[in-house]
């Protein structure tokens, strides 16, 4: 088989139309990713992802700058976030309508143009307005990942999407202790320039690197968004792993809202550079993802699924034992946050992995559906997080994250019992 037909056959898999004519048709160069191409690709998602997460650490100096009251302040977290659930809405099912290279690099060098609205605002309403077009655009990351599956070959998948998370989940990490750092040398606005100026080097990067994909979905944009929302009903296992998805993000986002409060207080009463640092013993937790995604060409998505939703419960209790502050309750703090750091990831590639393979033609749509399920669930623990710790601080916080884990473990016994249950 030659490259061009062995790349066709790759992408279309089992899906493709009888009779020769595969639809969709999809042409790619190279049916394998090179190592400094996935490397790449793994850099550009972490830093599109990284401007959504710079200013969580700088909202009291960034209030100060720009005299602005503290409700306004927290505006900028939460458009953050609502341009990003938009962008997993309405951008990135276009994966499976435009060339996808092209879509990635101007969704690449749009964050940039962004991140320079938001470096160079000089009050709330520009702030806002390039906070929320960022997280807009930033959804380049979750079109790159499709794309780096699409472009391995299938038994390298899992490896693949490994390495790509891990460059997010670092960019996630990390851009707080980065935030920290540059703001101490420059003021807040330095590492929005900064971030400006390595996104639009990543659009050049990628125009240079990527090998030109395109996917004809044949559809018009309004069906195109109503068929992602229609894999929910066609596809089981979107369903499964979409609620496993949505429940184990929900739970990763109460800790990491949580532990600032704690941190913060009482117990610990660290200064906000010193928690932006704990990033870096999450970012120990991303290493799971690389993992995770080479067990899963093993064939052990599931049984990876199994220990991390037992892992996630048991971090819990660890989590529970850090909040009285001292050493050992420090150390017993530092240890759940790695542990349930390792098990969330996990469970993510793992559900990337398995998403991915259902569909190779309606990959993008696939991973719309499945990251705005999981991006709900982020959104609804950081919100229940707020209203617990009010009510019953750390340990109630702890008692909700261990409830989410228990969710975790009975979807994951359901969906285990469902797939050994004979059919008929």
């Amino acid at each position: 088989m030659n490259t061009a037909a062995h790349a066709a056959h790759h992408e279309n898999g089992p899906n493709a139309a009888p009779g020769g004519n595969p639809e969709p048709r999809a042409e790619v160069p190279a049916p394998r990713l090179g190592r400094g191409t996935l490397l790449l690709m793994s850099v550009a998602t972490g830093l599109s992802v990284a401007g959504n997460y710079f200013a969580q650490p700088l909202l009291d100096v960034i209030g100060r700058d720009l005299h602005l009251s503290t409700g306004t302040t927290a505006l900028v977290v939460t458009v953050a976030q609502t341009g990003y659930g938009l962008g997993l809405l309405l951008l990135v099912p276009l994966g499976d309508l435009l060339e996808r290279r092209r879509l990635a690099v101007v969704l690449c060098a749009l964050t940039a143009v962004f991140l320079t609205v938001t470096a160079s605002a000089p009050n709330a309403a520009l702030l806002l307005t390039g906070t929320a077009l960022t997280g807009l655009a930033s959804v380049a990351a979750q079109v790159v990942m499709p794309f780096a599956a699409t472009l391995s070959a299938p038994a390298e998948r899992g490896r693949t999407i490994g390495t790509v998370m891990t460059g997010l989940l670092l960019g996630i990490l990390l851009a707080r202790t980065a935030a920290g750092l540059l703001a101490e040398l420059g003021g807040w606005r330095t590492v929005y320039w900064v971030n400006a100026a390595l996104m639009l080097l990543m659009a050049v990067l990628l125009r240079l690197r990527l090998p030109a994909l395109r996917t004809t979905a044949g559809l018009r944009y309004p069906a195109l968004l109503r068929s992602t929302l229609a894999l929910f009903a066609q596809e089981p296992v979107l369903r499964w792993r979409a609620a496993l998805g949505a429940l184990t993000f929900a739970g990763f986002s109460v800790l990491w809202t949580a532990l600032v409060f704690l941190l913060s207080g009482p117990a610990y009463g660290w200064q906000e550079s010193t928690i932006g640092l704990l990033g870096l013993v999450g970012a120990a937790g991303s290493l799971a993802a690389s993992t995770a995604g080479r067990l899963a060409d093993r064939g052990l998505a599931h049984r990876v699924t199994g220990v991390s939703a037992f892992l996630l419960l048991g971090s819990w209790g660890l989590l529970a034992a850090g909040g009285t502050g001292g050493a050992w309750s420090l150390a017993a703090l530092l240890a759940g946050v790695i542990v349930l750091d390792l098990a969330a990831h996990a469970v993510h590639v793992s559900n990337q992995n398995l998403v991915y393979g259902i569909r190779p033609e309606a990959r993008n749509r696939l991973n719309s559906a499945y990251m705005t399920s999981y991006f709900v669930g982020g959104a609804v623990g950081s919100a229940l997080t707020s209203m617990v710790w009010g009510l019953g601080g750390w340990g109630g916080v702890c008692v909700l994250g261990a409830g989410m884990a228990v969710a975790v473990v009975g979807v994951w016994g359901a969906e285990w019992l469902r797939r050994r249950t004979p059919r008929g």
